[in-house]
């Protein structure tokens, strides 16, 4: 066993110096991560930012596309053979068909490989041909980072924190009757295990339908081959002192303990330790049209990522990490075709002030980040209309419900992000001095020139910021 250990840990010290040495000398690898929170849009930002890569005619904020500087790109075999590989034809196709559609959402870990041929700058411009760097893409499901936040607590801090939140939310109440006729003391019944766990996953996912953002465990949303099993058989409950063993509180807490060693641990080991550069997309309007509560908890839920970014605060993200980082984070605000361009400062300004906020509440340093206001693929044109005498500023499109056209005023952001912000931080039930209201909108449909990848907003702008100084 000892013997076995030491192999394991030597093949992969081997690994990662070849790892390192290739990626130094032949062929660079920028491993970027995508993660985002609930509706966020993870699978259509990344098939349009790989279209957008392949055809770069509508990528001029990219510096290396600005210098004509990459010569070609085209997909590759990933490198991992036993992740599965992001369906980014399938994405694609819906896109572009007559009758486009959004993609299916991707429910698990997946990953893309793209290579580019980018010719190098400077002196070595003049003496040296294209070299390929390669992009490989690790999309993940936001729910899976927030699970990082579970591994520096223990079963009753976190049971405590749960049931607090629980108290004010109408989804929960089930559970909440399920949990008023469970005897914790008790001697383990797995039945009564499994329905106060099936319970919980039903509150868990009408809390995310709902916009909630702090639903971990984030594999009870997302299970895979997990369903049924113990480790995902487990819900929060009232701390106990003194619960004898074997009764149903010390079997929770086992399981709660073997969810992180067996489910969380491996997930940062395996993926996220590998990446490294990292946008998080988060829906901010559609937050804001639910209220000072849902910004509330997307502020919470963003400080809890950023936790995953801090390694020096606990010790198993430490030795995990040790060498090698994140280095550079972007938070990005998406559906910015829902607002007319003159309202895009004020959600970026907004972004800014969450990630700001969320960064000081995390004691976050050492990561370049940033935020704007994106839209992966625009589905909306603009327009304006006169309404009571003012003129509005709309955006148009084909609304996903009806399939009819329709104009659309959301309201009007306010300038200064306090004024979100701090409403929300007091526990406000609702918005005082506006309406602000979201709309869901089906894709347009697009007529491609050569050259061209899907319209976009600032996407471009997003791959500067992770990808430009590697190219």
């Amino acid at each position: 066993m000892v013997i076995s250990t030491l192999a394991d840990g030597l093949t992969r010290s081997v690994e990662s110096v070849g790892d390192t040495i290739s990626e130094t000398f032949f062929e660079p690898v920028i491993r970027l991560g995508v993660t985002g929170l609930a509706r966020s849009g993870k699978t259509v930002f990344i098939t349009s930012l790989v279209a957008n890569l392949l055809d770069r005619g509508r990528m001029p904020g990219l510096s290396a596309v600005a210098d004509a500087r990459i010569t070609a790109a085209h997909l590759q075999p990933q490198p991992d053979d036993t992740i599965p590989r992001f369906d980014y034809e399938t994405h694609l196709a819906a896109l572009t068909r007559p009758d486009p559609h959004w993609p299916e959402s991707t429910r698990a870990v997946s990953e893309l490989r793209l290579s580019l041929k980018v010719r190098p700058t400077g002196l070595l411009g003049g003496v040296q041909g294209p070299r390929t760097v390669h992009i490989d893409i690790v999309d993940y499901p936001g729910e899976w980072l927030l699970d990082l936040a579970l591994l520096d607590k223990s079963y009753a801090e976190w049971s405590a924190e749960t049931l607090a939140r629980l108290e004010t939310r109408e989804e929960a109440l089930p559970f909440r009757t399920a949990l008023r006729e469970t005897d914790a003391l008790a001697p383990l019944d797995e039945p009564v295990a499994q329905r106060l766990a099936a319970a919980f996953t039903t509150y868990l996912n009408a809390a995310r339908d709902a916009g909630v953002y702090d639903c971990t465990p984030g594999r009870f949303l997302l299970p895979g081959d997990l369903e049924g099993s113990p480790v995902l058989t487990f819900a929060p409950l009232p701390p106990e002192t003194g619960a004898p063993r074997r009764c149903l509180w010390r079997e929770m807490e086992r399981r709660f303990e073997a969810y992180k060693a067996r489910v969380v641990k491996p997930f940062f080991r395996d993926h996220f330790a590998r990446i490294d550069r990292q946008i998080v997309l988060v829906d901010a309007l559609g937050a804001i049209h639910r209220g000072p509560r849902a910004v509330e908890d997307m502020r919470g839920a963003m400080a809890d990522i950023l936790t995953a970014f801090r390694p020096g605060t606990n010790s198993f993200l430490s030795r995990l990490l040790r060498g090698r980082r994140v280095d550079k984070i972007l938070f990005a605000a998406t559906k910015a075709d829902h607002l007319h361009h003159t309202q895009h400062p004020q959600l970026t300004a907004i972004m800014q002030a969450l990630t700001r906020d969320a960064a000081s509440r995390a004691e976050f340093a050492g990561a370049a980040t940033d935020a704007l206001a994106l839209a992966s693929v625009r589905a909306t044109t603009e327009d304006s209309l006169r309404h009571d005498g003012r003129t509005l500023d709309c955006v148009r499109g084909t609304l996903l419900e009806t399939g009819k056209q329709a104009a659309f005023y959301p309201g009007r952001l306010p300038d200064d992000p306090s004024q979100l912000l701090t409403p929300a931080r007091d526990g406000a039930e609702k918005w005082l001095d506006g309406d602000f209201r979201a709309m869901q909108f089906a894709p347009a449909r697009l007529t491609l020139k050569p050259g061209e990848g899907p319209p976009h907003i600032r996407l471009d702008r997003a791959a500067e910021f992770l990808l430009g100084d590697r190219l």
